[in-house]
């Protein structure tokens, strides 16, 4: 499982022109599901994703989390992330998820980061989306378990 995210001052995705979620500061998450993926990594990644100190302190240094600073989180799924890319110029997703497996695991990705307390909003499994931000620092990390 892997995430890549970015820290954001705001947020949001599309699907057919209309916004399905919107954040402010926090962080930007598009998730990639692979075949070995299950509840355990997703439950990991999670807490990593929450614990992960990216914004800053009082004296600008990296060290309060999306928890600390009870940020937003914005998930989108995007199977493109786990793409092997190792080999000529086409991307090989060969140890991506099913489109089943995939859902269902970023269904769970979802329903466990709402139970954070944080706000959590999402797009659209599957669909096309067109995803806006504003990257703040700008500050982006590539997760993953």
């Amino acid at each position: 499982m892997k995430a890549l995210i970015q820290r954001v001052t705001s947020a949001s995705v599309k699907v057919e022109g209309q916004i399905v979620g919107e954040i402010s500061k926090g962080l930007l998450l598009f998730l990639g599901v692979e075949k070995d993926d299950d509840e355990k990594k997703a439950d990991k990644l999670l807490e990593k994703v929450l614990g992960y100190r990216v914004f800053p302190d009082q004296s600008g240094r990296m060290n309060l989390s999306l928890r600390d600073v009870q940020g937003e989180l914005l998930v989108i799924s995007q199977f493109t992330l786990v793409a092997d890319t190792q080999k000529g110029l086409r991307p090989s997703f060969s140890s991506a998820a099913s489109p089943e497996q995939g859902k269902a695991m970023y269904d769970y990705f979802v329903s466990e980061s709402a139970s954070s307390g944080l706000k959590i909003q999402m797009g659209c499994f599957g669909a096309d989306m067109s995803v806006g931000l504003v990257n703040d620092g700008p500050v982006t990390f590539n997760l993953s378990v």
